[in-house]
């Protein structure tokens, strides 16, 4: 009786996703979508945003420390949803931690394998990710593929400027783009949770021969798998809810936050980690 009393509990305990800030946003959203019973509890690192160019022990110790809070909030699962924090940290977490752990960079890999017809796979991320490789390894452990990757440090802060469409846009993302192009991709990956909100332009800009893979979705569906491997899904009589907690501004992540998730945040947390 104990036993299922406990597993009935860790079902109903929540989904934890972190981010350095407000891309992991759209993973969360995806996720709330797939799984719309699920609790969550986003934590958003908005006081050492971007990981993108800070160094691999930094990211970790970071990621580190949020997870620990997570775990100390009884979360049954933790998902990375930041690509750089997934190339640099998840390895270091499986080890520490007994929770299942998702990073966003091999689901992914594998629904950009999976797109592919011609094997020539672009990737686009931060210069974190990009210099980490991830994507390159994780893809050509499934398949033998030519990957092609291109850093676009603009990208973020267009992104949270709220600038994801327009003529400067459109002119960035040529800029970034027109090497992927080159190369003769047919599917891009965009390596970096910020990135979805950019699909017009990039549509717009690179043709419809090239499909782009989101990470989020990818994510979404992975961690859907592991909750029915280890039969972890919630119980479906009770309310699902959402909480936020983030290291720095909780009013600018409202109002940020708001672009990437779409809907209204009502419970939000300043929570330092340091």
């Amino acid at each position: 009786m104990k036993g299922k009393q406990k597993n009935k509990i860790m079902n109903n305990s929540p989904i934890g996703i972190f981010d350095s800030g407000f891309g992991g946003l759209t993973v969360l959203s995806a996720i709330n979508k797939m799984l719309p019973l699920e609790n969550i509890i986003y934590f958003g690192d908005t006081a050492h945003v971007p990981y993108g160019t800070k160094s691999k022990n930094t990211v970790i110790k970071f990621s580190k420390m949020i997870t620990s809070f997570l775990i100390k909030q009884e979360v049954k699962l933790v998902v990375i949803a930041c690509n750089t924090a997934s190339a640099f940290a998840l390895p270091v977490l499986r080890e520490t931690f007994k929770v299942p752990i998702i990073g966003v960079i091999s689901p992914g890999a594998k629904a950009a394998v999976s797109a592919s017809k011609n094997k020539k796979i672009g990737i686009i991320g931060t210069e974190g990710t990009v210099n980490s490789k991830s994507y390159f390894k994780e893809i050509n452990k499934i398949s033998k593929a030519d990957v092609y990757q291109q850093a676009c440090p603009l990208f973020v802060p267009l992104v949270e400027e709220g600038w994801t469409s327009g003529e400067i846009v459109d002119n960035v993302v040529k800029k970034y783009m027109k090497p992927l192009l080159n190369k003769n991709i047919d599917t891009l990956v965009l390596g970096c949770t910020h990135y979805p909100l950019l699909s017009k332009s990039l549509k717009k800009n690179l043709g419809t021969n090239i499909t782009l893979v989101d990470s989020a979705k990818a994510t979404a569906q992975e961690v859907k798998s592991v909750l029915k491997q280890e039969f972890l899904f919630a119980n479906k009589k009770r309310n699902m809810k959402i909480k936020f907690y983030v290291s720095d501004s909780s009013e600018k992540f409202r109002i940020i936050g708001r672009r990437f998730f779409g809907k209204k945040m009502s419970y939000i947390k300043k929570m330092e980690i340091d």
